[in-house]
């Protein structure tokens, strides 16, 4: 996984998956259909990404189409840098 990728993964492993394998969570992995994100841990993760890469993310960007899975998300990320 490259910088973004790694970084937001560390991220949820660490705050909502405390205990799981790395290896588990993968870049494609479901996370808001598969219910490891609930609509506050959404809004965690939007303010986490906003202050770690410095961009603002629009409320109608915070949802499955772009935060779904690591990958929809460092492309957010890398869209606004």
């Amino acid at each position: 996984m490259q910088g973004i990728e790694a970084t937001v993964k560390d991220y949820i492993l660490g705050e909502f998956l405390p205990g799981t394998a790395a290896g588990e969570l993968t870049e494609s992995t479901p996370l808001i259909t598969g219910g490891i994100l609930d609509s506050i841990a959404t809004l965690k993760l939007v303010a986490f990404l906003e202050e770690r890469f410095g961009i603002e993310i629009q409320a109608h960007e915070a949802g499955v189409d772009h935060l779904n899975t690591i990958g929809y998300i460092a492309r957010l990320v890398r869209s606004k840098q």
